[in-house]
């Protein structure tokens, strides 16, 4: 999405919400509009303008409305840095809600923790992130390696894998569960390597998956542009290994175009989801973004649920209160796209997983499901 189109947006929900007495509830989204994620962040946005737009057309919430504050996160720590800061020191948002690299949360953080707001991630990711004014709607390792792992040494007869990463917290914190869960089903790791998050050529690694012995791959990148960019050179270099990739969303999928087809994936959203909840989603989208409408995906549909989830929360904390927000959240739900989303497990989901297929067309095919899997132990501490 281009800048002018979300400043567009932001002063068409301005006007919209003049006919509230009440001043906004203002969310802030700090996301990579630049950077690796540029590829996925057009989708959340939409995803959270649709939220928005449909919360306020029912009055708002607690006769306030809500209003989006976006800001680009350059897909990095620094990036992170400054929109956090912006976000929650200078527009004085009430909430952050947002899709990001394991990199530009980890230095969002402390200004969350400085600020005193309550931050909803929506990024599925390496697991583990701790913090009392932090939750988490979208998977983790334990959700979401088993389905592919399992698939392709019970089913496809694989026992020896090539992990490949970008070289930061989420794909080598991925791979590093991947390996251990591997070695635990009986198989091998043949080799491991990585790349530089911006890194874009990957012909020396590919080189060795060649020479290895491997007969399985499984990737762990940054989402976005990386995928993009090591699927192409393995389809281009000849690689038919069975390919499991743990960051790529359908959007991305569809944007490989042919390069994409056979590639495994384990999601807690497919577009193909049938439900009265997903069928309505899709269908606000398409009428809202027209031929604008980005794929929603793995990364888009948590932010829209992220939304509502704060709406509940602030609803049953009867405030915007920081405090009595971050009680509430463990104990609402909402009903979406994805079924029924609580974050009451240490600040994380238990989630419906899709062992899916990429096909021809980029859609993707679901393989297997996994009711209401457990994310195991994320923060026992809090």
């Amino acid at each position: 999405m281009q800048m002018k189109t979300i400043i567009l947006t932001l002063a068409s929900a301005a006007f919209a919400t003049a006919a509230f007495a009440e001043d906004p509830i203002k969310i802030g989204v700090p996301v990579g509009l630049s950077g690796a994620n540029s590829v996925v962040a057009p989708s959340v946005v939409q995803a959270a303008e649709l939220a928005v737009e449909e919360i306020n057309a029912k009055g708002g919430v607690l006769g306030r409305p809500l209003a989006l504050e976006i800001a680009d996160d350059a897909s990095g720590a620094a990036g992170a840095q400054k929109a956090f800061d912006s976000l929650v020191f200078q527009k004085e948002v009430n909430a952050v809600i947002s899709m990001e690299t394991s990199a530009a949360r980890n230095a969002g953080l402390p200004i969350i923790s400085k600020g005193d707001v309550p931050y909803i991630y929506t990024s599925f990711y390496e697991g583990k992130s701790c913090n009392a004014k932090l939750f988490v709607n979208a998977w983790v390792p334990e959700q979401q390696v088993p389905p592919v792992v399992d698939n392709f040494i019970g089913k496809q007869g694989a026992k020896k894998f090539f992990l490949i990463g970008s070289d930061y917290s989420f794909g080598r914190g991925m791979l590093t569960f991947a390996k251990a869960y591997i070695e635990k089903a009986g198989g091998e790791v043949v080799g491991e390597e990585y790349l530089p998050m911006d890194g874009s050529d990957w012909t020396a690694i590919i080189s060795k998956v060649r020479s290895s012995g491997a007969d399985a791959i499984i990737t762990s990148t940054a989402g976005g542009a990386p995928n993009v960019t090591l699927t192409k050179q393995l389809r281009s270099s000849g690689v038919t290994l069975p390919y499991g990739n743990l960051a790529v969303d359908e959007g991305t999928a569809k944007s490989m175009g042919a390069d994409a087809k056979d590639i495994f994936l384990s999601a807690s959203y497919v577009t193909g989801i049938d439900s009265p909840e997903n069928k309505a989603f899709l269908s606000a989208m398409e009428k809202k973004f027209g031929k604008e409408l980005r794929t929603p995906n793995d990364l888009s549909v948590p932010q829209y649920e992220a939304i509502y989830l704060y709406k509940a929360a602030v609803e049953k904390a009867g405030s915007t209160d920081t405090a009595d927000v971050l009680k509430a959240l463990p104990d609402v739900s909402f009903t979406g796209p994805r079924g029924n989303i609580s974050m009451n497990k240490q600040h994380h989901a238990p989630l419906t997983m899709y062992l899916g297929q990429v096909k021809d067309d980029g859609s993707v095919a679901v393989v297997d499901s996994f009711k209401d899997v457990d994310p195991g132990d994320q923060c026992p501490n809090l």
